[in-house]
């Protein structure tokens, strides 16, 4: 449900870690803060860096580069699941986020589109307690740095659209917003999509 339990922010003595993985394809990369880790392992795009540590005044702060106009999905893994101590009905986490794309499609970007899923392929519902942080007040938590307006749809998705402005070809945009992991799921996604003009 989405009745808040607890919030634990993230201090500021979190370290970022980078995990790489070497395989016969590529090399993957897990960027690690606290207890969540980032990942682009579903393609599409590339992780360039990742700082911060969740606060409001020190958001983590994913810099991606995007080559398409396609959408893309950034896999989010939580680690405290599973561990003692970890109760799914009365914990839960929240962070703040700074997405920073640059924008490598070779065509300008219009907008930009978020969606949490719970599910891989499922829009987050009502129900499954992760949202851009629903029952908070999140006066002044949302914000782009090209984007002068953004358009939310809580109800029945976690959707965002972050709008009017353009992100010319090779020139990057961040867009900041909270998010609220009260599910007890070890993993969850974050969809974007960058849209260029209908005409």
């Amino acid at each position: 449900m989405r009745s808040l339990w607890m919030i634990w922010t993230m201090g500021s003595v979190l370290a970022v870690t980078m995990i790489f993985t070497h395989s016969a394809a590529q090399e993957q990369k897990k960027w690690t803060v606290g207890p969540y880790s980032f990942s682009d392992e579903m393609g599409g795009f590339s992780i360039r860096s990742i700082s911060g540590t969740g606060t409001t005044e020190d958001p983590i702060v994913i810099t991606e580069e995007l080559n398409d106009i396609v959408p893309v999905t950034l896999v989010i893994r939580n680690s405290s699941v599973g561990k003692p101590g970890f109760v799914p009905q009365g914990f839960g986490l929240l962070f703040h986020l700074q997405i920073r794309a640059i924008n490598g499609s070779g065509r300008p970007w219009q907008e930009f589109f978020f969606e949490l899923q719970s599910l891989l392929g499922e829009p987050s519902d009502y129900s499954d307690g992760l949202s851009f942080c629903q029952p908070c007040d999140v006066t002044g938590m949302i914000h782009s740095n090209l984007f002068a307006a953004y358009d939310d749809d809580f109800e029945p998705y976690d959707r965002m659209l972050f709008h009017d402005g353009k992100v010319d070809p090779k020139a990057n945009v961040s867009m900041d917003f909270p998010i609220g992991d009260f599910t007890p799921k070890r993993i969850f996604y974050l969809v974007q999509e960058p849209r260029i003009p209908s005409t």
